[in-house]
């Protein structure tokens, strides 16, 4: 392989990317896209593997395989035209969650197809039970808004009139879907554009020749981690603490087995799919796999399709890693995956110790509201993440108030949010001790308070880790859990969402009604600590101290500093 062309080309398909992202983000209308970045833009050949990608959502990234594979089962190659635009969210179709779409353009050169544009996008709104798409309390896939197999919303160029009206009618913000689909559309077209030019460049023949060369190089040296790990077999378990619908956890097992240049990641023994709304569909099982690894090998692997071959997935149907349909899986893609990808971290933890660290918060506390706000002639509607801890590294403190390891996105700037949205931002501050204490010690987690300034707003809400610790490796210390409160009519009284509305889970809940005047407070967890706390070096309890990441009382009771 000629080494030089092949860098060439793939940094220029990576810039690529990069720019199909900034055209989704400057075009788009709503925040979950121009502020939160909750996106990715991609490369694939013409038999649907991914060739590159921009380092956007890693969750999104390791799912475009299968979401291209089962694309084409259902429009061919053959099928296709310049002009073309596919659009697709089922789940049940290989993809990740119904908010989660996925436009497809192929590429075609002198006639001939030469691969595809692709941009996934977590829409803010997708019709279904509750604004936001996030019902905490569906039962059933049908709860959770709009499915859309793999079809035509550009035919030949032009739009396919019936395919927008149908989409439209079953959203509650139709003119910011509109927008956010057309800048979807915008970014697979500039990654049309310069791939033709990249092609033409060097020539289809060099271009195909490096591309196959790109893929067994990105897997020989995923090969060549994977053969650093010690033979063996390891296994962890984590939960969910429940699925909105019923009080109990949902564990997640999971067994890696270590051999050679390979790795099986195999789910058996995971609890069957819930009837609330935590479940994975396989593209889930197997992005989080390959997203924990990806987090403990090499950073400058070449990320396509290429580098997951040495990786192989054994998801059990029927459980919440790999449910049937047509049990509910809004939730899957973006807390449970946390926790699928924090089991295989877990296991693997016990094979590389030195590349370890503790576990994030494990959830992006996802808080979902629709309102008609006085400032606007219409009906507004916000999916609202939040960051929080990062575990403690080998090397170094974790993270304080980032996305979890599925996201990389970004928080709403407070002057976005309450411009855009009937909120008032009274409080946004960083929790002290709320990382878990250890020799390097976990992320902080975060805390926001709003006023609602409505008359009322519909909230949904889907979290994770408010019953049970974030967890901490090598002697570190779990870090704080989280939680989502309400003051109700200036009580000064502070309650669980689940005790004011009588619901199950106090983070897992659907359509709970926000009046004005009334506070929410939102809490994130911290991230787990690595290493026995009192190993910690002085220096930096002290530093912490003056920074007021840690109190007095917490530096005594996690370690043993005395002024």
């Amino acid at each position: 392989m000629d080494m030089v062309v092949m860098n060439i080309i793939d940094s220029a398909m990576v810039s690529i990317c990069r720019q199909m992202g900034i055209t989704l983000m400057k075009t788009s209308y709503s925040t979950i896209f121009n502020e939160g970045l909750d996106f990715t833009c991609g490369l694939c050949d013409t038999k649907g593997n991914m060739i590159a990608c921009a380092e956007y959502s890693p969750a999104q990234i390791g799912g475009m395989p299968l979401v291209m594979k089962t694309t084409a089962e259902e429009l061919p190659n053959e099928t296709l035209a310049p002009g073309d635009v596919i659009v697709h969210n089922d789940p049940y179709r290989g993809g990740m969650h119904t908010p989660e779409h996925t436009f497809v353009k192929p590429v075609f050169l002198d006639g001939e197809l030469i691969g595809f544009a692709v941009a996934i996008g977590h829409v803010a709104e997708t019709g279904g039970m509750v604004p936001g798409g996030f019902a905490g309390e569906a039962t059933e896939v049908f709860h959770e808004g709009l499915r859309v197999p793999p079809i035509k919303i550009r035919s030949a160029g032009e739009d396919v009139v019936e395919v927008w009206k149908l989409m439209m009618a079953n959203y509650r913000t139709p003119r910011q879907n509109y927008g956010d689909f057309r800048a979807l559309i915008s970014a697979v077209d500039l990654g049309e554009q310069r791939l033709v030019e990249l092609v033409r460049k060097y020539g289809k023949a060099v271009f195909e020749r490096t591309i196959s060369d790109l893929l067994d190089y990105a897997e020989a040296r995923m090969r060549a981690e994977l053969s650093e790990f010690p033979d063996g077999i390891y296994r962890f378990e984590d939960v969910m603490e429940d699925d909105g619908i019923e009080d109990r956890p949902y564990a997640i097992r999971v067994t890696c087995h270590v051999q050679g240049d390979e790795i099986v990641v195999d789910y058996t023994g995971t609890d069957p799919q819930a009837r609330g709304p935590i479940n994975g569909v396989l593209s889930v099982a197997w992005s989080s796999a390959y997203n924990a690894i990806l987090h403990l090998t090499d950073p400058s692997i070449p990320k396509n399709s290429g580098c997951f071959r040495p990786i192989k997935v054994i998801a059990p149907a029927g459980t919440i890693v790999n449910a049937n349909y047509p049990a509910p899986s809004v939730g899957g893609n973006t807390e449970t995956h946390i926790r699928i990808a924090y089991t295989v971290l877990g296991a693997l933890a016990q094979c590389v110790p030195h590349r370890a660290f503790a576990a994030d918060a494990g959830t992006h506390s996802n808080f979902l509201f629709g309102a008609s706000d006085p400032r606007f002639e219409e009906y507004v509607v916000c999916y609202d993440f939040m960051s929080a801890g990062w575990g403690g590294r080998a090397y170094a403190d974790g993270n304080d108030v980032v996305n979890c390891i599925n996201g990389n996105s970004r928080m709403n700037p407070v002057e976005v949010y309450e411009s855009r949205f009937p909120w008032l931002v009274e409080e946004y501050r960083l929790l002290p001790d709320t990382g878990g204490a250890g020799r390097h010690r976990g992320g902080l987690s975060l805390s926001k308070t709003l006023r609602c300034q409505s008359a009322e707003v519909t909230v949904s809400f889907m979290s994770d880790r408010q019953k049970r610790q974030p967890w901490g490796v090598q002697g570190g210390r779990p870090a704080a859990s989280g939680s989502i409160l309400i003051e109700q009519g200036n009580s000064g009284r502070w309650r669980a969402f689940s005790d004011a509305f009588s619901k199950v889970s106090p983070s897992k809940f659907s359509n709970a009604t926000v009046r004005a005047g009334e506070r929410v407070r939102l809490t994130t967890p911290g991230g787990g600590g690595l290493g026995n706390p009192r190993e910690r070096e002085l220096v930096l309890i002290e530093e912490d101290l003056r920074e007021g990441w840690i109190t007095p009382e917490g530096a005594r009771r996690d370690y043993g500093y005395e002024r």
